[in-house]
């Protein structure tokens, strides 16, 4: 029985007063773009910066260079020296101070799901490599006063008394202390809180003032951190990733960081997905790249990635895709890696330091058969949801794509004149060919 014909949706329409109204491919979300709402500045950083004190350097939050006592013990860092790059695992509190970590991996002092909840759900146990860890460390006087040290700042935050504190014994503080070993919650810590050299308050260290090569240590980092989390929990099918930059996008901090949060579902936005590859493996290069393509949105490409202007999106977001057959991040190349990183950087770099933004990381979760590109979101927190889009679910994104398209690849041609962006291919270079992603429709 031959099925009824039916064209390809278009998820751009624009009205003949100028009004743009998009459709998420994905989510179905509705987004209206309305002529003139957009006509605004998009930083939030302050027009009158303080000068920097020098005596803070180092100390200005707990994730500086000075503060790593002030996290939970670190499971490992980044270093470069006269060897060149390279990642050291489980130092020892002793040892905190004699090396310096471009990039750490701490858990996150306060949980989205804690281990209490992997232990009391699932029953969950710390693997014995990590409880060998976790002996060595507190065997030591320095790491037992570390874990005790941050465990007590930790109920302060959380509401317990003084005196509540004191009645406990060191070894219920450890007790409570478990996730700080045993966790699925992990923070990436970058060096810098502002960048080098600088002068006053506005001179925020980003992920676009890093050079392609420390942005693609961050990103390379993050990777084996997430592979990571995989292996040591069997009860998580996913494992989010995400960076808030400034506080409008939800960031506790304005030191660049980002999250890793193994959680035990798919979540909506992949639920969805899947829903729709079911039907079409194909959807993500017809659906998103291809499309993109066809309506002049794409902004950069390398040979192993393509960034477009996003379509369907509650805010301003730009969009970049892996091109590598691999699903998961962790089977990439090196290469391929490195060209995901390079139009990251470049997104961020155009962007700028002061446009408030999430970082959203996407793949496969382990449990599904369906091919799914890694792919990442740069979202610009530059509106508030309101009162019209809780009563009609259609939201009003300030910025139209062909906008946000106008507004960064002027800003990327600058920029790589100045020699500040790793290899890539902008605007009219990119080559536009129909199905960009090599990635198996079939299972692989």
């Amino acid at each position: 029985m031959l099925l009824p014909y039916a064209p390809n949706p278009n998820y751009i329409t624009t009205m003949r007063d100028g009004t743009i109204k998009q459709l998420n491919p994905f989510s179905g979300t509705e987004v209206w773009t309305v002529p003139g709402r957009g006509n605004r500045p998009l930083g939030i950083l302050p027009t009158h910066p303080e000068p920097l004190d020098p005596a803070a350097r180092g100390h200005y939050c707990a994730f500086c260079e000075g503060g790593y006592l002030e996290t939970p013990p670190e499971k490992s860092r980044v270093i470069r020296d006269n060897r060149g790059w390279h990642t050291v695992y489980r130092t020892p509190a002793e040892n905190l101070f004699d090396t310096v970590a471009e990039f750490r991996r701490v858990p996150n002092l306060f949980e989205i799901l804690s281990y209490d909840y992997w232990h009391a759900n699932y029953a969950y146990e710390i693997p014995l490599d990590i409880a060998e860890r976790r002996r060595i460390y507190l065997a030591s006087p320095a790491g037992r006063a570390h874990v005790l040290t941050v465990a007590r700042g930790k109920l302060r935050a959380s509401g317990r008394t003084a005196e509540a504190i004191d009645a406990m014994t060191e070894e219920a503080i450890i007790e409570y202390a478990s996730g700080f070993f045993g966790g699925g919650h992990d923070v990436i810590i970058a060096r810098r809180h502002y960048i080098d050299g600088a002068k006053s308050t506005v001179d925020l260290a980003s992920s676009g003032t890093l050079t392609p090569e420390e942005h693609y240590r961050y990103i390379a980092f993050t990777v084996e951190s997430l592979r990571r989390l995989y292996e040591i929990n069997r009860y998580a099918p996913y494992v989010a990733v995400f960076q808030n930059w400034l506080k409008p996008a939800g960031a506790s901090s304005d030191h660049l960081h980002k999250q890793l949060v193994a959680i035990d579902e798919r979540g909506v936005q992949n639920e969805l997905a899947i829903q729709r590859l079911r039907s079409n493996p194909n959807l993500y290069n017809e659906a998103a790249v291809n499309y993109a393509s066809y309506h002049n949105l794409l902004l950069a490409e390398n040979d192993y990635a393509v960034a477009f202007a996003g379509f369907g999106h509650r805010y301003p977001s730009i969009e970049i895709y892996s091109k590598s057959e691999h699903a998961w991040p962790w089977d990439h190349t090196d290469d391929e890696v490195g060209g995901v990183s390079d139009l990251v950087h470049a997104m961020h770099a155009a962007t700028g330091v002061d446009v408030p933004t999430n970082e959203e990381w996407h793949h496969r979760p382990v449990d599904v058969d369906l091919s799914m590109p890694w792919r990442i979101l740069l979202k610009w927190r530059v509106s508030t949801l309101a009162g019209f889009e809780g009563g009609t679910k259609v939201y009003l994104n300030t910025i139209d794509p062909m906008t946000l398209r106008d507004r960064i690849v002027p800003k990327l041609y600058a920029l790589r004149g100045e020699g500040r962006l790793g290899g890539l291919r902008i605007g009219p270079e990119c080559s536009g060919a129909p199905n960009l992603l090599r990635y198996n429709p079939v299972s692989r």
